[in-house]
C-alpha cells in the first residue's frame, strides 16, 4: 500500500509539475487568459461526467452548496489560473511553480484571519518571513529597477498563490457536505466562464489562437493528464494521506517544472531559483513542523501548536 501511496505520489508530482511547462509551451498559441478558460471548459466537463459516475450528488442543490462552488471557481479556478497563465509569460516555468508552492504557507496565514481556532506561534511567523524572503530571492530583480516585467510577472503569480490560499481557506467556512468532486466540477466549469468574460473584457480574441499541433498537445495534456487525471489521483491520495503529507506535492512540483523546463523549453536554472525554492519550503517546515512530525512518527494527528 504505502508503495501504491508513493507511486501515484510521483505520478501527481509529475502531473502538476509539467502542467507549468505546459502551460508555457501553449502560451506560444493562444491568448493567457482564454487558454486557462479553454482548459477549464474541458476539464470541467471531463469532471462533471465522473461526478455523474461516482457520486450520487452530481450537482449542487443547497445555498452552501453554491457558495462553496462559488468561491471555488472564483478563488481557485478563475483569480488563480487568469493571474498564473498571464504571469508565466514573464517568468520560467520552474520559477512560476515556486512561487506558487507558497499557497500552503499563504493558507496558514489567511486561516490565522479567519478561521478564529487557527493559531499562528512565532516560529510559525518566521515561517512565513522565510517564505516571502524566498520570493525576494526568487525576484532577483536588476539594480536600480525594482520594477520589470519579470517582478511583475512575478508579483502576478505571487497573486495567483494567494487567491488560492485564500480561497481553499473560505471554502472551511462554508458548512456544505458537497462531494469533492462535485464541487471540483461546478468550480471548473464556473471558473471557465468567469475567465471567458475577462478574456474578453482585457481585449482577448478568439482570432488569436493558432491551432498548431504544439499548442493542442499542450491544451490536451492540460485537460486530460493535469486536470481530469490530476485530480482523480490527489483524491485518492488525500483520502489515504491526509493534507500535510499531499501538499508536499507542491514542493516535489517545482522540482519536475525545473527539469521538464530544461529538456522541453529553452529554460535554465539559476542559483536565484534554487535558493528560493529552498527557502520557501523551510519557510513550510517551519509553519508545519508539528504536523509534518506527527506524519512521521504515524500518529497523523497535528498537535495543538501547530501552525
Amino acid at each position: 500500500m504505502r508503495f501504491r501511496n508513493a507511486l501515484l505520489f510521483v505520478a501527481l508530482a509529475v502531473a502538476w509539475g509539467s502542467a507549468f511547462t505546459a502551460i508555457k509551451a501553449g502560451l506560444d498559441y493562444f491568448p493567457p487568459v482564454l487558454f486557462a478558460a479553454f482548459r477549464y471548459d474541458l476539464a470541467g466537463l471531463l469532471m462533471l461526467g465522473y461526478a455523474v459516475y461516482a457520486t450520487d450528488r452530481w450537482r449542487p442543490r443547497t445555498r452552501p452548496e453554491w457558495t462553496l462552488v462559488g468561491i471555488g471557481g472564483l478563488f481557485m479556478i478563475a483569480a488563480y489560473h487568469a493571474f498564473l497563465f498571464v504571469g508565466e509569460l514573464g517568468v520560467t516555468s520552474a520559477v512560476a511553480a515556486i512561487v506558487v508552492s507558497l499557497s500552503p504557507v499563504l493558507t496558514t496565514a489567511f486561516a490565522r484571519v479567519f478561521l478564529p481556532e487557527e493559531r499562528l506561534t512565532a516560529l510559525g511567523v518566521v515561517g512565513l518571513l522565510v517564505g516571502f524572503v524566498g520570493v525576494a530571492v526568487l525576484s532577483n530583480p536588476e539594480q536600480g529597477a525594482l520594477v520589470t516585467s519579470r517582478t511583475v510577472s512575478l508579483f502576478l503569480v505571487f497573486l495567483a498563490a494567494t487567491a488560492f490560499a485564500l480561497g481553499s481557506v473560505l471554502t472551511r467556512r462554508v458548512d456544505a457536505d458537497l462531494p469533492i468532486e462535485t464541487m471540483e466540477a461546478w468550480s471548473m466549469l464556473l471558473g471557465a466562464g468567469i475567465m471567458h468574460g475577462a478574456s474578453v473584457a482585457i481585449g482577448e480574441s478568439f482570432a488569436a489562437v493558432r491551432w498548431e499541433p504544439r499548442g493542442i498537445v499542450a491544451l490536451g495534456y492540460l485537460v486530460v493528464v493535469a486536470s481530469a487525471l490530476g485530480f482523480l489521483v490527489y483524491f485518492d491520495l488525500l483520502e489515504r494521506l491526509g493534507p500535510i503529507e499531499i501538499n508536499l506535492v507542491s514542493y516535489a512540483a517545482p522540482i519536475v517544472a525545473a527539469i521538464t523546463g530544461v529538456l522541453f523549453l529553452p529554460e535554465e536554472l539559476t542559483a536565484a531559483t534554487v535558493a528560493g525554492f529552498a527557502l520557501i519550503f523551510a519557510g513550510f517546515v517551519l509553519l508545519k513542523r508539528e504536523a509534518i512530525s506527527a506524519e512521521l512518527i504515524g500518529t497523523g494527528r497535528p498537535t495543538e501548536g501547530d501552525h
